[in-house]
C-alpha cells in the first residue's frame, strides 16, 4: 500500500483526479489516533469489503483530511463530530455515509494544576484543535460548568502542538481524544477533570467526497461494511488489537489497551437519530459564533438505500 506525506499531495492533484473514472482504488484519509481505520488498514478488512487496492494517507486530525478531501486528493475518511460541520458550512461537496458511535473524549489537566472543577475553568487556557471534536468536547463541558465560550482562553493546538504545550505548562487544560487521553493520563500529576462519561456521548463519523459518492456508491455502502467488520474484530480481541496498533503508530501497547477499554467501536450507518444529534451539534456552534452560517446536516447524508 502506498503511504504519502500531505504535503506531497497538491503537486499530485491533477494526476490523481483523472485517474478517478474507473474508481480502482480508493484514497482513504487516516489518523494515527483513529482505532477503526487503523485496525482496517493492518486486518485489510476495506480491501476485503470493496474488493479494490486501498491507498493509505496519513493527516494528524480531522480537518486537515476533510479539507484535502474538499481538495480531491482523497475519497474517504473517518472524523469526529465537528470536521464534517465546518466542511459543509465552508460548502465543501462532502457526505456523511457511516457513523462510529461514541467517541471518548477527556479533558486533562497539568502536573500542579489548582482545578478542582468544571467551573474552575474560568479565565484559563483551554486547548483542543480548532474544528475538531475536542472542540466540541470542550463547549459541552463549558455547558456543564454554566461557562460561556468567551469564559475561557480558547487554544487552538492539534494533539502533537497540544501535547507539547501540556507537559511544559504552557496552558491550563487540554481537551483530547483517545489514545491521546491514555497516552498522558497516567504521567505523574496528571488529573483527569472530567470525561464525556460524565458531559455526554458523541459521535464519529465515516465521510466521503461527493465526487466518490457519486461515481461509486455501491463502493461507499462497501467502505462502511468493512470498517464495521475492523470495528467487530477490534472488540472481540483488544487484546491482538492493541499488539496490532502499538506495532502500527509506535505507542506502547499498554496505552492501546487503556484505549481501547474506553472505545468499544459500533460502526453502522447513519440513523435518523444520528442525524438529529449531529444536527443539535452544528446548532450549538452556530449559537455560539463558531460557524458562520445555518447548516442542514441532513441535506449531505448519503445512504446505502437511496
Amino acid at each position: 500500500m502506498l503511504r504519502r506525506s500531505l504535503l506531497t499531495l497538491p503537486l499530485a492533484l491533477p494526476a490523481i483526479r483523472a485517474a478517478r473514472a474507473d474508481v480502482k482504488t480508493i484514497r482513504a484519509g487516516f489518523q494515527k489516533g483513529e482505532p477503526v481505520e487503523m485496525t482496517a488498514r493492518a486486518t485489510g478488512d476495506l480491501e476485503k469489503a470493496t474488493g479494490v487496492l486501498i491507498e493509505w494517507v496519513e493527516f494528524q486530525f480531522g480537518p486537515p483530511m476533510l479539507e484535502a478531501m474538499r481538495a480531491g486528493a482523497i475519497d474517504i475518511g473517518a472524523v469526529g463530530d465537528i470536521p464534517p460541520i465546518f466542511a459543509q458550512a465552508a460548502k465543501a461537496d462532502l457526505r456523511y455515509i457511516g457513523a462510529n458511535l461514541g467517541a471518548p473524549q477527556s479533558v486533562l489537566l497539568p502536573p500542579g494544576s489548582k482545578i478542582q472543577t468544571l467551573a474552575d475553568l474560568k479565565g484559563k487556557k483551554l486547548a483542543f484543535g480548532r474544528g475538531s471534536s475536542a472542540h466540541n468536547f470542550a463547549l459541552l463541558v463549558l455547558e456543564k460548568a454554566g461557562l460561556k465560550y468567551s469564559d475561557v482562553e480558547p487554544v487552538y493546538l492539534g494533539p502533537a502542538d497540544a501535547g507539547a504545550a501540556f507537559e511544559k505548562g504552557a496552558i491550563d487544560a487540554w481537551s483530547i481524544w483517545e489514545p491521546y487521553a491514555s497516552l498522558f493520563n497516567t504521567r505523574p500529576g496528571v488529573r483527569t477533570l472530567t470525561t464525556n462519561l460524565e458531559i455526554g456521548a458523541q459521535n464519529g463519523f465515516i465521510m466521503a467526497s461527493g465526487a466518490f459518492v457519486r461515481s461509486a456508491p455501491h463502493l461507499a455502502g462497501k467502505v462502511v461494511e468493512g470498517l464495521a467488520n475492523a470495528g467487530r474484530f477490534a472488540n472481540a480481541d483488544q487484546d491482538k488489537t492493541a499488539a496490532l496498533l502499538a506495532d502500527a503508530t509506535g505507542m506502547p501497547r499498554v496505552v492501546w489497551a487503556r484505549a481501547l477499554k474506553n472505545d468499544p467501536f459500533r460502526v453502522g450507518p447513519i440513523t435518523n437519530a444520528i442525524v438529529a444529534e449531529q444536527q443539535k451539534t452544528a446548532d450549538r456552534f452556530r449559537a455560539n459564533g463558531l460557524i458562520p452560517i445555518d447548516i442542514r446536516v441532513a441535506d449531505i447524508v448519503w445512504r446505502a438505500e437511496a
